[in-house]
C-alpha cells in the first residue's frame, strides 16, 4: 500500500488532465506504468473522494469486467463525484434527457444495460457490417473524387469527418442538410466536456441536439423509412423495451459515438503513417495489410485515452491499493496499450504486430458497440486513400501540426496534405 505522502506527492505529479500533460501524454503514462498499475491523481472533479488511474491492461482489464465492483452507474452509490451533476442541473429535469445526461447504455449497468443494447446490437454484428462495405466504398470515393484533382487537401475536414459522419447518418436516416449542424454539436460536445472540465455552451449544445433528435423521432413517426431510427420507434412502440427518454439518448449516442471516434481514428491513424514513412511504404506495397494496421493504430494511439469513469460500490483492494466505496477509478486506455507486460516494444509502431487484444474499445459489456463499423470503416478509408492518392505526405511541418484534447481524446485540429 501507498502510504499518504506518496500519495500526495503523485497527486502533484500526475495531473491527467492538464494542457502541457494532453499534448504528449505518453512519456507521462509510462511514468505511471513505473509507479504502479494503479496511481491516485487529483480528482478532477472536485469534492470528497478519491480518483485513481489505472495503467496496466490485465487491471484495467479486471475493472471493465467486474460489474459487483465497479459500476458506471453513479446512482446507485452515494457518492458526490458525478461527472455529470453540474450538467443534468442545468439542463432541467422537464428538456428532453440526452445521451450525457440520460439513461443512455454508458450509465447503466445490467439489467437495463443489456436491454438497452440488444435492442440495437443487431445493426452492429460484424456479418452487417460488411453487407455495407459497398456503400461505405463508394462514400470513400466519392469524397476523393471531390478533391483527387486539387493537388491539396485538409484531410481532416474533407475526409476524416464527413466519411463516418455520411456512413452513420445513412444507416440512422438522418436528413443530408442536417449532417453540418450535427458536426457542430458534436465538436462542441466532444471538445466541451471531460474529467473536470464543462465549457459553458456545452449544456445549450445539448439541449439543442436533444431537440434536434426529437423532432427527428416524430417526423420518422409520421413518416418511418427502412433506417435505423425506424427500427427503434417500432421498437419503442411495442412498450415494455424503450421509452421516450431511452430512445432520444440511444440516437444521439449512435450518432454521436458512431462518428466522432471513428473521424479521430482515421485523421490521427493518416499522421502516424505520413510521420512513420518506412510503415507508410511498406502498406502501400501491400494493401493486404490494412486491417492489421488499423489495429495496430488502434492500439498505438487509439481514438479514446480513457475508458469512462468507473465508482467503486463497496470498499475494495485492487492490485494492492485500498479503493473506498464511491472513488473514481478511471481504466486508461491508451496506457494500457503501451502496456510492456503486454507488447513487446511498446512504444514503437509496427503495422505487422501480431495482437492478441487491445483495449482501445474498451472490454467487457461497455465495449464499444461499433467496434465493427470503425473497423470496416478503417480498412476501407486507409485502402481507398493510399490506392488513390499514393504520393500523399504532409504539406506543413510535423511540429506545426495542432492537437486539441476531447472528451476523453485527443485529435488533430487539421492535418494539411498534398499529392
Amino acid at each position: 500500500m501507498n502510504n499518504s505522502n506518496n500519495q500526495t506527492s503523485e497527486k502533484v505529479e500526475f495531473n491527467l488532465f492538464s494542457e502541457e500533460n494532453s499534448k504528449d501524454p505518453f512519456a507521462m503514462f509510462a511514468q505511471m506504468r513505473a509507479k504502479g498499475s494503479v496511481v491516485p491523481i487529483p480528482n478532477p472533479m472536485g469534492g470528497a473522494g478519491q480518483t485513481w488511474i489505472v495503467t496496466r491492461m490485465d487491471v484495467a482489464m479486471e475493472v471493465l469486467k467486474d460489474h459487483s465492483r465497479f459500476t458506471v452507474d453513479m446512482n446507485s452509490i452515494d457518492s458526490g463525484n458525478d461527472i455529470r451533476k453540474n450538467l443534468s442541473g442545468e439542463l432541467g429535469s422537464t428538456e428532453p434527457q440526452t445521451f450525457f445526461t440520460g439513461k443512455s447504455m454508458l450509465f447503466v449497468d445490467e439489467p437495463d444495460h443489456r436491454r438497452l443494447r440488444s435492442l440495437v446490437s443487431k445493426a452492429f454484428t460484424p456479418r452487417y457490417m460488411e453487407s455495407l462495405r459497398p456503400r461505405v466504398q463508394e462514400i470513400a470515393d466519392e469524397l476523393i473524387d471531390q478533391f483527387e484533382g486539387k493537388g491539396e487537401m485538409d484531410l481532416v475536414k474533407d475526409y476524416a469527418y464527413p466519411f463516418p459522419i455520411n456512413v452513420i447518418s445513412e444507416m440512422l436516416g438522418i436528413p443530408q442538410e442536417d449532417r453540418p449542424q450535427i458536426h457542430v454539436w458534436s465538436e462542441a460536445i466532444a471538445k466541451g466536456l471531460g474529467f473536470g472540465k464543462q465549457d459553458p455552451a456545452v449544456a445549450q449544445h445539448l439541449r439543442s441536439f436533444a431537440e434536434y433528435t426529437s423532432q427527428l423521432v416524430a417526423n420518422k413517426r409520421v413518416e418511418p423509412s427502412d433506417d435505423l431510427i425506424s427500427q427503434l420507434i417500432a421498437i419503442e412502440e411495442e412498450g415494455d423495451r424503450l421509452n421516450e427518454d431511452e430512445l432520444i439518448s440511444m440516437i444521439m449516442l449512435l450518432i454521436f459515438a458512431g462518428h466522432e471516434t471513428t473521424s479521430n481514428l482515421i485523421a490521427t491513424g493518416s499522421y502516424l503513417l505520413l510521420t512513420h514513412p518506412e510503415q507508410l511504404e511498406q502498406l502501400k506495397q501491400d494493401l493486404n495489410l490494412v486491417p492489421s494496421a488499423v489495429e495496430e493504430l488502434l492500439r498505438y494511439n487509439g481514438p479514446a485515452t480513457s475508458s469512462g469513469p468507473r465508482y467503486a460500490t463497496q470498499d475494495t483492494e485492487l492490485d494492492g491499493q485500498l479503493i473506498q466505496k464511491g472513488d473514481v477509478v478511471i481504466p486508461l486506455l491508451k496506457s494500457a496499450n503501451r502496456d510492456e507486460q503486454q507488447f513487446t516494444d511498446p512504444e514503437e509502431l509496427d503495422i505487422e504486430r501480431k495482437i492478441k487484444r487491445h483495449l482501445a474499445f474498451g472490454h467487457g459489456i461497455h465495449m464499444c458497440l461499433g467496434a465493427p463499423l470503425a473497423r470496416v470503416e478503417g480498412d476501407v478509408a486507409f485502402t481507398t486513400l493510399l490506392r488513390r492518392l499514393p504520393d500523399i505526405q504532409l504539406s506543413i511541418p510535423q511540429e506545426k501540426i495542432q492537437w486539441h484534447s476531447a472528451l476523453s481524446s485527443q485529435g488533430l485540429a487539421a492535418l494539411p496534405v498534398k499529392f
